[in-house]
């Protein structure tokens, strides 16, 4: 396993972790000043900067990208189906402008909630049926951008209204049905926050082996939670053990960055500066 101690090369930021603080250019500057030098931005954060701007300041600093958030929420009723390829196929063109190392999947729950409008359902399997073939169409439009996308798998707790796929054995699985040659199109994000209570892991991260292996987030379980979306833990805060999953992710070869993605109310309101340092020192220390 990779010694993160000495350095922070191998962090990348994924700007939700600081979205309160400023706007992308912001948090660019930020990382400039901290020595960060990957970062995952939202396509929120992008647009709000313009997305010409947004690809000349990330040129001009430097920095790469460890993916591009977010692609996915699939799910819909049949009036919106082709509202959610357009998009996809938006964010595919924007991830590939901005220089990102692929398109992260967050595929959607019920399609009232994914899509909001749609008719309402309560068909999880038909959700799930529905990721496949949007998700089969996607990559068709990924490929020719040579561009990969990565299914992240959600916390259970998220089957509903954000991911019906919600293990990675789950996520492997749509891989290997739509991707059976492992071509590097189609692989995974994974997430600690997501995936960490899930007693398949450490098997299901030796099935992905390298070209699944796409994305590697990290934060921290508190206990108690007290907002399921909002009060993830700062890496060391709370109960995962991220080296334990970090070791398997990369004895599998993966070699790319510990994108650290904290949703937190708490973290958002302390400065953007203290986030930083908090994290650079988390990342040799815990990650």
């Amino acid at each position: 396993m990779r010694d993160f101690s000495s350095d922070h090369r191998w962090l990348s930021l994924n700007t939700a972790t600081v979205r309160k603080q400023g706007d992308l250019i912001h948090i660019i500057e930020a990382c400039a000043r901290h020595g960060i030098r990957a970062i995952d931005p939202w396509r929120d954060q992008v647009a709000a900067v313009g997305l010409e701007r947004a690809v000349r300041v990330v040129r001009d600093t430097g920095l790469e990208l460890s993916g591009y958030c977010r692609g996915g929420m699939f799910t819909s009723d049949a009036a919106r189906r082709g509202q959610v390829r357009d998009d996809n196929r938006r964010a595919v063109d924007e991830a590939a402008a901005l220089g990102a190392s692929c398109v992260v999947l967050v595929v959607g729950g019920l399609p009232q909630y994914s899509r909001p409008g749609s008719t309402a359902s309560k068909d999880i399997a038909a959700a799930r049926a529905q990721v496949d073939d949007a998700i089969a169409e996607m990559l068709d439009y990924a490929r020719a951008a040579k561009l990969p996308l990565a299914i992240e798998p959600l916390h259970p707790a998220y089957a509903a209204d954000r991911a019906c796929v919600n293990t990675t054995k789950q996520a492997l699985d749509i891989c290997d049905r739509l991707d059976p040659g492992h071509t590097g199109a189609l692989g995974v994000a994974l997430d600690v926050y997501h995936i960490w209570w899930d007693p398949e892991l450490m098997a299901q991260i030796a099935r992905a082996g390298r070209d699944r292996l796409l994305a590697f987030h990290v934060c921290d379980w508190l206990v108690p939670t007290k907002d399921i979306l909002n009060d993830r833990g700062m890496m060391g805060d709370g109960v995962i053990d991220i080296r334990s999953i970090r070791a398997a992710v990369e004895a599998q070869g993966f070699a790319g960055y510990s994108e650290i993605e904290i949703f937190s109310n708490d973290w958002w309101a302390r400065p953007i500066d203290e986030v930083l340092r908090t994290c650079i020192e988390r990342h040799r220390t815990v990650v």
